[in-house]
């Protein structure tokens, strides 16, 4: 929508922009109440089948991983004690 509305009127609306906008107007997000007549079961199964586990995107090994580029991420998964924290006894 965001893109049509800036396409239409040439202005520039992001994704929540225009959502809001298009709230404020008074739409809402329509869902279909029934399927298309035209539907063909088999067709739509045949593609499941054969496309849609190319498509859909690999899953990610549950492994340890780091953000940084240069500090990679902890072997055990676990995050290391404060600096200072432990070792030290409380001053009197």
């Amino acid at each position: 929508m965001a893109t049509l509305i800036g396409r239409k009127f040439h202005v520039s609306y992001s994704v929540s922009g225009a959502t809001r906008l298009m709230r404020r107007l008074g739409f809402t997000p329509q869902v279909p109440a029934r399927r298309a007549a035209e539907r063909d079961e088999q067709a739509v199964t045949a593609w499941k089948e054969a496309t849609w586990a190319e498509v859909k995107a690999p899953v990610r090994p549950a492994t340890a991983s780091s953000a940084s580029r240069t500090r990679p991420g902890s072997p055990a998964g676990r995050r290391r004690a404060a600096p200072g924290a432990g070792g030290a006894s409380p001053r009197s």
